[in-house]
């Protein structure tokens, strides 16, 4: 009987320290939402949550001040090739590292998961520039994308080839026996196995390119048609039309994070479930 008592007491000190985290992370989200509804004297008043009138416009006016249309479209597809080669490159490495066999192949991998503990900072926003202004792509969104194909994320090799490990070398073996050459087996094989781990993998890249600021607001300073939507957003607020119309400011932020909100509220599962796939060998 105390034993009970004792499990229902943790229950309900579970639940209430959840219940305020919860609103620790929802509350800001929110207030920003609503308040992006508000005019701006009603928001730097701040006497009341929910605003007067709700002010539909602000979005209207924010994407038009703020050419959201075209900085859309460019975080649209600035976002899909990122994932798309992050998700080619990841599978393809992490597939070599596990199922592949070449000399150093286990000190080349310990050393790149080793870089996942150096963070370079900016410190490393020189060179690639450099290398971008070589091969004559430092304007435009397109050699921020060919550089992410070639930096592959080592968290994603990692996830990948924690995966390939769990799976059973005897399919491998079988798809030999039927012809099938190293590239066929993960193609024909391995590839369609893949498919919770390549969610993660997808969901995390969308994300760090659809959020990504430094490097295309670095690239697009001399080509504005090629801003991103968090570049476009900083760009709102300091322009004259908006420097101090906080609603409008808001409203391009909501416009700006409303879509990852979307997708992860949508592949929330498949993200758990990639993030788990591979933990237990067998």
């Amino acid at each position: 009987m105390k034993q009970a008592k004792r499990i229902n007491f943790h229950d309900i000190v579970t639940y209430i320290f959840l219940i305020v985290l919860f609103l620790v992370v929802v509350f800001p989200v929110a207030y920003a939402f609503i308040s992006s509804f508000k005019n701006t004297s009603e928001i730097l008043a701040g006497t009341n949550f929910i605003p007067e009138n709700w002010l539909w416009k602000n979005y209207t006016e924010a994407w038009k001040i703020a050419q959201f249309g075209i900085y859309t479209w460019n975080s649209v597809y600035y976002s899909f090739f990122c994932v798309l080669f992050a998700l080619i490159s990841s599978a393809l490495s992490g597939y070599v590292f596990s199922r592949g066999k070449f000399p150093g192949k286990n000190i080349v991998f310990g050393m790149q998961t080793g870089m996942m503990f150096i963070v370079l900072g900016t410190s490393s926003l020189y060179p690639q520039l450099q290398i971008l202004k070589w091969l004559h792509l430092n304007t435009n969104l397109w050699g921020i994308i060919l550089m992410q194909f070639f930096c592959g994320s080592i968290t994603n090799i990692f996830l990948v080839r924690g995966f390939c490990d769990s799976l059973p070398k005897e399919m491998d073996e079988a798809a030999k026996i039927d012809g099938c050459s190293f590239l066929g087996t993960f193609i024909k094989v391995i590839l369609p196995l893949l498919k919770p781990v390549m969610a993660t993998i997808g969901i995390l890249s969308f994300q760090g390119a659809w959020n990504d600021y430094l490097l295309p607001m670095i690239v697009t300073l001399g080509n504005p048609s090629q801003r991103t939507l968090p570049v476009g957003l900083v760009a709102l607020k300091g322009s004259s039309d908006a420097a101090a119309a906080w609603n409008l400011i808001l409203a391009g932020a909501m416009i700006s994070a409303i879509p990852m909100l979307i997708v992860y509220i949508f592949c929330n599962r498949y993200f758990i479930k990639g993030l788990t796939a591979g933990a237990v060998k067998g």
